[in-house]
């Protein structure tokens, strides 16, 4: 068997490994990445495709362990390139991605599937493990193969006391290790927290405490698929009699399907529409809000921009009841204090204890090594550091060293004879989603848009005679976001005609582009010496 992780492997998102055997081909989760402030202008991050691209027809089976956009966000980017690809999951994360896929009218081939239940698809026959997430069915899978059995977690933690009653099936586990694990790939992304993660029901009385000490309206902002937590605010809200509505597109569609299928609690009268807030008095109103990560467009950072319908004031109280992905901690540190600055109490892991890690720690990790005993491990789902520490628990635990796979993605893992070992590489790049592109925009973009945004613009228009080696116009300059006047380029006007004379003036073949070259030289060196910045410099020659 050949594993080929596609994404998920030094970063936190992008999920997606590629398991093939004697030429099909199973996936296992098709998530995105979230952009950071380096990467201006992009929506969403794929996983490069382009290792299955030419061979989709022979995909047996796309597996969801769970609804995380993580985890489901690239689907439609898939079936976009073909439709008949089976999708497998539970019955909530099925719901969430036909809901999503329906939106890029799609209508996928799905297989629903229940911890217990074991299906095969064409070489592979995949069992399925209840474990235990932030959001409710979420799958481990155990693959079994003639070249041998591989056991992925997705994401899960060891909580005891869920919400919904449905743990980490450890007595599954057992079983499995019983059998025999050659392969075991497991959630990384709190390898490096020592003990274990806080049950969910340690979060209740805090926001409880919050609904009932706050006299105005409450905000509570979280991920969109944290139904556990929306459901605690629910609680919380019909214990001291507050009316709640959902605010973000993303935060009704999946409550309310989240509703229709049984996973969410709503006494009756509870819900009101976000229309008719106004209709509500303050005291007695409560938003469960998007924008928990301080997305640009989600609602919580148009509140505090001032550009929602809903005008956070004095008083208010806003819980941020979710964790920090990595990379986006400037963006939520700019919403909490753009809705400080209207005088609203924010209440933020940092000064409460408002949300818990859906991700098993260290200690739990290590009860899942002793218990399936595998013969080889390569950890998933982190960034370099977590993957890293999920090695070392490993090895603390007795799996040989050289039986850790610490791989990044594009990396070729071959599974013989119960060895797995990393045999090759291929080139696995980011695919940026920008507005309607899919692929198009490029590093080479991106630093160009950075450069523009931090350096600034400098345009260079010059007329030319060839044939009399004269100016004819200009040159004019032009400068946008270099913060000083026009008329500070007067003494590098004289330079540029210059260079320029001289230059056609030692060769009249010159082309238009080296003309331009030579003027890009010039201003270029003049702007880094004299104004110290490097501004994106845009040189246009025009010949009469």
């Amino acid at each position: 068997m050949r594993i080929v992780p596609l994404g998920g492997l030094g970063e936190i998102g992008r999920n997606m490994t590629v398991f093939e055997l004697n030429g099909k081909l199973l996936l296992v989760d098709c998530g995105v990445l979230f952009p950071e402030e380096e990467q201006p202008g992009v929506d969403l991050i794929l996983p490069d495709f382009s290792y299955i691209e030419d061979r989709l027809d022979d995909v047996v089976g796309l597996v969801l362990t769970h609804g995380h956009e993580d985890h489901i966000g690239a689907v439609p980017y898939l079936l976009r390139k073909n439709d008949q690809i089976p999708l497998i999951g539970s019955r909530l994360t099925l719901a969430l991605i036909e809901a999503k896929l329906a939106e890029h009218r799609i209508k996928p081939y799905t297989l629903t599937v229940e911890e217990g239940g074991v299906e095969s698809f064409g070489p592979f026959e995949c069992e399925f493990v209840a474990v235990n997430h932030s959001i409710p069915d979420s799958l481990a899978v155990f693959i079994r193969s003639e070249a041998g059995n591989v056991f992925h977690t997705g994401d899960f933690k060891m909580d005891q006391l869920p919400m919904d009653g449905r743990i980490t099936d450890l007595r599954h586990f057992a079983r499995l290790g019983e059998e025999g694990v050659d392969l075991f790939l497991s959630d990384s992304t709190n390898a490096h927290v020592p003990g274990f993660t806080a049950p969910e029901k340690n979060i209740g009385p805090v926001i409880e405490s919050y609904f009932r000490d706050s006299e105005r309206r409450i905000i509570v902002a979280s991920f969109a698929s944290h139904i556990h937590r929306v459901q605690q605010v629910l609680d919380a809200a019909h214990k001291h009699g507050r009316k709640v509505a959902f605010v973000g597109r993303s935060m009704v569609r999946n409550m309310g399907i989240a509703d229709k299928l049984g996973y969410l609690d709503v006494p009756e009268g509870l819900l009101v529409d976000i229309k008719k807030v106004d209709d509500v008095p303050d005291h007695k109103l409560v938003l469960m809000s998007t924008g928990s990560q301080g997305e640009p467009m989600a609602a919580l950072s148009r509140m505090a921009n001032g550009d929602h319908q809903v005008q956070v004031g004095e008083g208010d109280t806003i819980i941020l009841a979710s964790s920090l992905i990595p990379g986006n901690e400037t963006s939520v540190y700019r919403v909490i204090n753009g809705l400080m600055k209207t005088g609203a109490d924010v209440v933020h892991k940092d000064n409460a204890n408002v949300h818990v890690s859906g991700h098993a720690s260290a200690g739990e990790l290590l009860y899942c090594y002793n218990i399936l005993k595998p013969r080889n491990v390569m950890p998933v789902h982190g960034e370099t550091r977590h993957l890293i520490a999920n090695g070392r628990l490993a090895e603390e635990t007795g799996v040989l060293p050289d039986s850790v796979l610490l791989c990044e993605d594009g990396s070729v893992v071959d599974l013989r004879d119960g060895q797995a070992r990393i045999t090759g590489q291929i080139e696995c790049g980011y695919v940026y989603v920008d507005g309607s592109s899919i692929g198009e925009i490029t590093d080479t973009d991106l630093k160009d848009r950075r450069t523009l945004g931090e350096e600034g613009f400098i345009s260079v228009i010059t007329v030319v005679n060839r044939q009399t080696g004269t100016i004819v116009s200009g040159p004019d300059i032009h400068a946008r976001g270099v913060a000083e006047e026009d008329a500070v380029f007067k003494g590098i006007k004289p330079k540029i005609e210059k260079a320029l004379i001289e230059a056609i003036e030692s060769n009249k073949e010159h082309t238009t582009h080296q003309l331009q070259q030579v003027v890009r030289r010039t201003i270029g060196s003049w702007v880094s010496r004299k104004l110290r910045r490097k501004p994106m410099i845009v040189p246009v020659v025009v010949e009469t």
